[in-house]
């Protein structure tokens, strides 16, 4: 069984390039929904169903843990998955997303003023907020949707992201953490760091890799099942150059293919 990763696009891969350099040894299957990106702009409805969607065809990759790393699905399908498809759909298969394992980090070094900047679905949805303060009560929270960001990053321009990211930074100048809350953000975390040197950035590209090895080590029984090639497979469902060129700095000796099927 391999591992899978899925994504609203290619956001996803920095965090598939954080498990790979924590554990390169295992096989990953990553799969990027880039006909209908970005999730951001969708309705929980659509968000559902493409999200549904893809688990089904990583499913039928052979992948037996898998990881939502697209926030936005996260926040509207993980319970859903968790609790009620995958139970009948393909109960041995698990299925974790970002947000918790994002939150604790945040939280990991007594902060008092957290900021959260992701897609316009996920700050709807409140996900972080109610993550925050289910471990700290009494936090200020900023939450700021950016929903020109991800689409600068997929057509990899990152001179617009850069102008996109420096008008965000300005809002989170007085708070003392800010949460990445996209996994399109880490390619532009820089930006923001630059901007905000006083305030540390999460990243969920530098924590996530750290949080899968140490969930494998306490799920012995999931990780015996799991195969190690060193295999690795991009897919999307929808292709343009950019994509190439966006993924060739993550992953410069591993093509993206277009699946050759309906999901």
């Amino acid at each position: 069984m391999k591992i899978g990763v899925f994504d609203s696009g290619l956001g996803g891969l920095v965090v598939t390039k954080a498990f790979i350099d924590k554990m390169p040894e295992y096989d990953y299957v990553y799969y990027g929904d880039t006909a209908n990106l970005p999730y951001g702009e969708k309705t929980s409805e659509q968000i559902l169903s493409y999200t549904v969607a893809a688990i089904k065809f990583l499913v039928s990759q052979n992948c037996g843990l898998i990881v939502v790393a697209c926030n936005t699905a996260t926040a509207i399908a993980l319970r859903f998955l968790q609790q009620q498809f995958m139970p009948f759909f393909a109960p041995d298969v698990k299925v974790l997303g970002v947000v918790i394992p994002t939150v604790e980090e945040a939280l990991s070094y007594n902060a008092k003023k957290v900021g959260v900047i992701s897609t316009r679905a996920t700050t709807s949805s409140m996900i972080y907020r109610q993550e925050l303060l289910k471990i700290n009560s009494e936090l200020e929270i900023r939450e700021i949707a950016s929903p020109e960001l991800v689409p600068a990053i997929e057509g990899n321009d990152f001179a617009e992201a850069k102008k996109i990211s420096e008008q965000y930074a300005k809002k989170f100048e007085d708070m003392d953490s800010l949460i990445l809350g996209c996994t399109h953000y880490p390619l532009v975390k820089n930006m923001f760091r630059e901007c905000l040197p006083q305030v540390r950035i999460i990243s969920q590209d530098e924590l996530m890799g750290d949080k899968l090895k140490d969930y494998l080590q306490r799920h012995i029984e999931i990780d015996i099942c799991l195969s190690r090639n060193s295999d690795y497979k991009f897919l999307v469902s929808e292709w343009n150059g950019a994509y190439q060129k966006v993924a060739s700095t993550l992953f410069p000796d591993i093509p993206i293919k277009k699946v050759e099927q309906n999901v």
